[in-house]
């Protein structure tokens, strides 16, 4: 199929979803060679995916991951706080901050992640750092879920046939399709998501395949700076779904009383550093950093809390932080982690 579906996509054509699922199976159990995924990779990526294309690769996808969750089970209060990546920003954690900042705000938060690719310190890194167990199986990582509304994915765990395309994409060098479906693979199923997008192209595009895919609320953002995150440093472009009604408007720093800050006040570094930023953040520190820890804490609270206004969502974030329920929930996080 494989074959078949690349002389479609070099002759500008799209794919069916049978086609699309069935190429998806084929990469990801190792069945396709690495010359016919990377082909088929490089041909999509030179015509650009569909929606529906996006759609259909990302249900094949989700077949061969592991779920934390049965559809039977899910819950639909649970929020997933995610992002594309690939913005080269060298940015501290920020959501990762927020996850912790959220989840203290009282909304169950599943925050998927893995180690630095472009940056020097992903989800993983950083939380390791912190002192997280981030190698938990599935059952340890639900039950810290039920007991403490949050949990940290390691996309390696959940997602185990990404080792088959990985040497493809690094040797390859573009963006591919799976830049995209990576956040999409959800493994707790969540209904309401944040998603950050490296490209104001697909602020739109990815909220539809979100809703597609059965998100009841959704927010896409993508900060005009170049962040994959609300900005603080430039208007942010954002796609909301919610109750099946789409629409799109632009949020900046000042609607909420924060001054504009540049890249450089929000840089990260090494996980350790990362780390201590984090912590700071969570003790009180402020600036640049903890303004866009409340941007982007807002945000997820907004897709959880649909009675809310974003105005007031920052409120509750900023609570949450200033109350120290932010701190005792990391610390509660790091030592239930560690239980055996």
């Amino acid at each position: 199929m494989i074959k078949e579906a690349i002389k479609r996509v070099t002759a500008h054509e799209n794919l069916t979803e049978e086609m699309a699922e069935a190429v998806m199976h084929e990469i990801l159990s190792g069945e396709a060679t690495q010359c016919l995924s990377a082909s088929f990779l490089t041909a999509m990526a030179t015509k650009g995916e569909t929606i529906e294309e996006i759609t259909w690769s990302a249900l094949g996808m989700r077949k061969h991951c592991i779920r934390l969750l049965q559809e039977n089970e899910i819950e639909t209060d649970v929020l997933e706080i995610a992002g594309t990546g690939g913005d080269n920003s060298q940015s501290f954690n920020i959501s990762s901050t927020v996850a912790i900042v959220v989840s203290a705000a009282g909304i169950p938060v599943a925050k998927p992640g893995s180690r630095a690719n472009s940056s020097r310190s992903g989800t993983a890194d950083v939380f390791e750092a912190l002192g997280v167990n981030i190698d938990m199986p599935p059952e340890r990582s639900l039950a810290l879920l039920q007991s403490i509304g949050l949990c940290f994915l390691l996309a390696q765990k959940y997602a185990p046939a990404m080792k088959y395309v990985a040497p493809v994409r690094k040797e390859i060098g573009i963006r591919t399709i799976f830049n995209i479906l990576g956040p999409l693979v959800s493994p707790a199923g969540a209904k309401k998501v944040l998603l950050g997008v490296y490209d104001g192209g697909l602020v739109e595009p990815i909220a539809k395949v979100l809703a597609n895919l059965g998100v009841q609320n959704v927010l896409v953002v993508y900060g005009q700076d170049g962040l994959d995150e609300v900005s603080i440093g430039a208007p942010t472009s954002v796609c909301e779904v919610r109750s099946g009604l789409l629409k799109t408007y632009e949020i900046t720093p000042e609607q909420f009383g924060l001054r504009r800050a540049s890249k450089q006040e929000i840089l990260g570094g090494t996980p350790a550093e990362n780390a201590e930023i984090t912590r700071a953040i969570l003790a009180g520190e402020q600036g640049a950093r903890r303004d866009i820890v409340l941007l982007n804490s807002a945000a997820a609270i907004y897709v959880a809390r649909p009675n809310l206004t974003l105005s007031q969502c920052m409120e509750v974030a900023r609570n949450a932080i200033d109350s120290g329920k932010a701190a005792q929930q990391l610390d509660r996080f790091i030592k239930l982690s560690r239980m055996v």
